[in-house]
């Protein structure tokens, strides 16, 4: 399987799905499976920029969400910056666990049980057909995680989600991009030339 930033990775398996005569909600995911399918086709022209406008994404997550997550998180929004993204979502970690069939210790599902807002402040770096998503900081609660917890969380609820992600590490973008641009209120894709 070709390469992909996360960002692209996350974006292309939200797409999978979209199509037409999906609600109103779903629209802008027509939108983005288009795109993505531009891109992933080669039919993106070289030198062109993609934009993935902050609505349309925020649209696009909260029709994909619960088929991806079934259980145990909810309304995601996205807010995007210069080189930065943030992504707020109410989780009940347990569910998810649940719902993928986890089996979680007593004592760790009373720690982790019941619905909480989740902050994540990523920075993206890329250019020359490579990128970084490095995560800043973990709000759970709006008590900030790092360390050995983040790395639990991301290890235990991030992944096993969307497993090819590449957090804090460098990594070969998918052929033809030039770099993911994270600018306020849209991400972009700039082809290469």
């Amino acid at each position: 399987m070709e390469r992909r930033s996360f960002l692209f990775a996350f974006l292309h398996g939200l797409a999978t799905a979209a199509g037409e005569g999906q609600p109103p909600l779903a629209r802008g995911a027509a939108d983005i499976k288009h795109k993505i399918h531009l891109i992933d086709s080669g039919r993106a022209r070289r030198g062109s920029t993609i934009v993935f406008p902050q609505n349309e994404l925020n649209d696009f997550a909260r029709w994909r969400l619960p088929q991806l997550v079934p259980q145990g998180a909810r309304e995601p929004r996205i807010e995007i910056g210069n080189g930065i993204a943030t992504g707020h979502l109410l989780v009940d970690f347990l569910k998810m666990r649940q719902a993928n069939g986890v089996e979680t210790p007593w004592l760790i599902s009373k720690m982790i049980q019941g619905e909480r807002p989740l902050t994540v402040h990523a920075r993206i770096d890329s250019a020359r057909g490579h990128a970084t998503v490095h995560v800043d900081s973990v709000e759970l609660s709006e008590v900030t995680v790092s360390g050995g917890a983040l790395d639990f969380l991301i290890n235990t609820f991030f992944l096993p989600v969307f497993p090819e992600a590449k957090i804090n590490k460098p990594f070969a973008l998918a052929d033809g991009i030039e770099r993911i641009e994270a600018l306020p209120g849209q991400a972009r894709v700039v082809m290469k030339r």
